[in-house]
């Protein structure tokens, strides 16, 4: 029902998700970042509240496995849930409960997990790493080709119909949140041409938040 893969950029300090599923709007429930903290993708039979509780325990100084066992043990069912997270430094950690569904794998691998359920195989998750490990370019990029690559893997056991993008990196709100809620066919291609569209214009954006007097034309009537 989900694949995804959390990451850091070794170069930026940025982190971030990409993740796709065969259900609606899986970008509205199952990514969970904080700059300068972590990344935490909750998927399978989603808890949403593991993502933010996750987080604020890497913020108060936990490592990821212990932040994740927490999480998990003060919420129950814990048998349903498949959770990966990766902290401000890289390091990382991954569950899946029992109860997972259909084909199932987790990999770490270098500043990076990937995870599934429904999957065609677990050949689908590694193609993810080593997509994520080998692939030149931005963190978004080499999330993206990840994503890719579990496609050409085999990907979900069924259709996928969502997916979502989100990277955070120095300020406090993410620098890229793109979504895909629904379509029939390829999700993953339509959010990378969403990304190819909005990349060219992602630093006037922080720019016209941070300093408007700097901001560059929008481009529409009365922009003047």
């Amino acid at each position: 029902m989900t694949f995804s893969i959390v990451g850091r950029c070794a170069e930026t300090g940025q982190l971030g998700i990409a993740i796709s599923s065969s259900s609606i709007a899986v970008g509205a429930r199952c990514p969970w970042l904080r700059a300068g903290v972590g990344a935490v993708s909750t998927q399978n039979i989603t808890l949403p509240a593991l993502g933010p509780q996750i987080l604020t325990l890497l913020e108060a100084g936990e490592s990821p496995s212990a932040a994740l066992s927490q999480a998990l043990d003060s919420n129950g069912y814990g048998q349903y849930r498949q959770v990966t997270v990766i902290d401000s430094h890289g390091a990382s950690a991954h569950f899946t409960g029992s109860e997972a569904l259909g084909v199932h794998h987790a990999r770490a691998g270098e500043k990076c997990v990937a995870a599934g359920n429904l999957l065609s195989s677990p050949a689908v998750i590694d193609a993810m790493v080593e997509a994520f490990e080998h692939v030149a370019g931005g963190l978004p990029d080499r999330l993206l080709a990840a994503m890719h690559a579990a496609m050409a893997a085999g990907g979900e056991a069924g259709p996928v119909h969502s997916a979502a993008l989100s990277v955070v990196g120095d300020l406090v709100w993410p620098v890229v949140d793109l979504r895909v809620d629904w379509a029939d066919d390829h999700p993953i291609g339509e959010l990378d041409a969403l990304w190819r569209a909005y990349e060219p214009q992602l630093h006037d954006y922080i720019t016209r938040a941070l300093d408007p007097t700097q901001a560059p034309r929008y481009g529409v009537p009365g922009d003047e």
